[in-house]
Parts: C-alpha cells; structure tokens; sequence
C-alpha cells in the first residue's frame, strides 16, 4: 500500500498518527470519560486520540492524491536529542523540581537544531516560558509539583 502512495512522508505520517491516537484511546479505555461539562480522567486521552487518528486518516488519503518528496535520511542527532531530553525530564522533575526540569527539556531538545545558538533574546523566551508554564500548572491548575526539588531545598 505505501508502494502505491505517492507522498511517502504524508503516508508514514499518517500511520503513525493512527498508531498513536489509537494507543492513547487504548490506554484511556479504562478511565470514566463522563461529559463536556464535567469531563473524567479518560476524556482526554479518548477525545485527542481519535482526533489523532482522524487527522492520521486525512493524511494518509491525502498521500495517494497528492506528490511529494521521498522521505530523506534520518536526521539521529534531533531525534536522539528530542527523546533524550523528553526522558531527562521525566527523571528530573520529581528530584529536582518542574524550573530545573523544564530548563534541561528545553535547552536539550533546543540543541537538536542547526539553528541553536543561545542569545540574550532566547533566554529572555527561556525566562519567560519557565515563568508562564509554573504560574499556569503550579499556581493556576494546582498540579502538586515542586518548582525547586529536593536537590535544590535539602
């Protein structure tokens, strides 16, 4: 079938956008989805992992109807980066707090780019965005997450 396509990229992208969606809805199956108005811990993952695999579909018959380039060579240094940093979160945030965490995902999977350089207006952003993502899930939502960890306050 992907022999058939004739945009490669927009095929394999959709199959993994089915792939993904349809593993989140399957996770989230188990969880009350309830309403709207008073959505449950599976209304998530159910809502967005059917769109993730609709929008998947689209992309996928989108690829037979439309020409587009070969998929290219595996850019390994962004995508070890990406995933790196993605992990180096996950075992920071707890020791060592959501800023610390947040700073190592960013400035890790940054570097992934040809692009990176570190710049007064970039860190101004980087200031800005630690700022905004502790006020909004600390302060706003109440997520019980620690700004500074345990490394940072004894």
């Amino acid at each position: 079938m992907a022999a058939c396509a004739r945009n490669p990229k927009d095929f394999f992208a959709g199959v993994i956008y089915i792939a993904v969606g349809l593993v989140a809805v399957w996770i989230g199956r188990d969880y009350a989805t309830g309403t709207g108005s008073r959505m449950g811990p599976g209304y998530f993952p159910a809502v967005l992992g059917w769109l993730l695999a609709a929008f998947g579909v689209l992309s996928v018959l989108r690829s037979f109807v439309q020409d587009g380039s070969p998929i290219g060579t595996v850019a390994w240094k962004g995508l070890a980066l990406v995933a790196g940093s993605t992990v180096l979160f996950g075992l920071l945030l707890e020791s060592a707090g959501l800023i610390p965490a947040l700073l190592a995902l960013i400035l890790v999977s940054a570097a992934a780019s040809r692009m990176f350089r570190f710049e007064i207006r970039a860190a101004a952003g980087l200031v800005a965005l630690l700022a905004f993502c502790a006020l909004v899930f600390v302060k706003g939502l109440g997520v019980p997450m620690a700004l500074l960890g345990s490394w940072f306050t004894g």
